[in-house]
């Protein structure tokens, strides 16, 4: 019997030790963002395709209060509700963040800490991006108003706050390829990395990764109220034009508006050039269509 117990104690300290051995963060190393100037126009670009102000904006925030990144937005999750934090150039937010802790945070989403994000945070999106996007989107985040206003702390129970974990789950679903091989190239950066359009279209699994052989089919909304569209073909029949239109203005062929959490995105779309919505909406057309999910999905 003692043989036995001590087989399960070596056992559990092996699984133990290898558990936090493969959930280690693993950080960028510096040097991939050395010598990066960053250009504060194309940051700025980036930062409404990116749709930063859509979650760190305070609520409701209009015009250039939608600069002011003091974050505070809940965001409902079967796992949780997420705060977004405080992302302005203050102590509280970012304020002396270098670019590789920007880019660590996009890109791997590791804290300057050494402490993993939670995915609510889209980096498995960003991920796509390249380092020096992360240098010109840093110089841009710089040159906004400061926000003295404290990050709040999420709403998440056992075991999920338990954030070493994540580092197991970003160990089998954190990629950075491409989800659409063949989709033309503007468009699939703009939806499948900046926009993160599939974080939200794209139903998940039970850990909370996306399946992607269901790319933008629709999804349960995660607060557990309503329906995230189905936006392949098929489903959204609307034309290139009458998409470009909607992401221009919000209002739909059938004379209706976007409302939601998808009012905030027109208001980072409508901001960007004519091309880019352009793109966005051949991406949408381009890519295979996905069936309606059926109850049981």
């Amino acid at each position: 019997m003692r043989k036995i117990l001590l087989s399960f104690v070596v056992l559990a300290l092996v699984a133990g030790i290898s558990g936090w051995v493969f959930s280690a963060p693993r950080p960028l190393n510096q040097v991939v963002f050395s010598g990066l100037e960053g250009d504060a126009a194309r940051g700025r670009h980036l930062f409404d395709a990116g749709g930063c102000a859509a979650c760190h904006a305070p609520e409701g925030a209009k015009d250039d209060a939608r600069l002011i990144l003091s974050g505070g937005r809940a965001f409902a999750s079967p796992f949780g509700t997420f705060y977004a934090p405080n992302i302005s150039p203050h102590a509280e937010g970012i304020g002396g963040w270098s670019v590789t802790d920007l880019g660590n945070a996009m890109l791997r989403g590791i804290s300057p800490e050494g402490a993993h994000y939670y995915p609510a945070f889209p980096y498995a999106s960003y991920i796509r991006l390249a380092p020096q996007d992360i240098a010109d989107l840093k110089v841009y985040l710089d040159s906004l108003p400061k926000s003295a206003v404290a990050s709040r702390g999420h709403d998440v129970g056992f075991p999920f706050n338990i954030r070493r974990g994540l580092g197991l789950w970003k160990r089998l679903y954190l990629r950075d390829a491409w989800v659409q091989d063949n989709a033309p190239e503007q468009g699939r950066r703009l939806v499948e990395a900046l926009g993160h359009c599939g974080e939200c279209h794209t139903p998940r699994g039970r850990f909370g990764n996306l399946l992607t052989d269901r790319w933008l089919g629709g999804a349960p909304d995660p607060s557990g109220k309503g329906q995230i569209p189905n936006i392949t073909p098929g489903t959204l029949t609307w034309s290139e034009a009458d998409l470009a239109y909607f992401f221009e203005s919000g209002f739909t062929p059938d004379y209706d508006s976007a409302g939601g959490h998808m009012a905030d995105v027109i208001e980072n779309l409508k901001r960007l050039p004519p091309e880019d919505r352009a793109a966005i909406a051949a991406y949408l057309k381009s890519i295979p269509a996905v069936a309606p999910a059926t109850p049981a999905e």
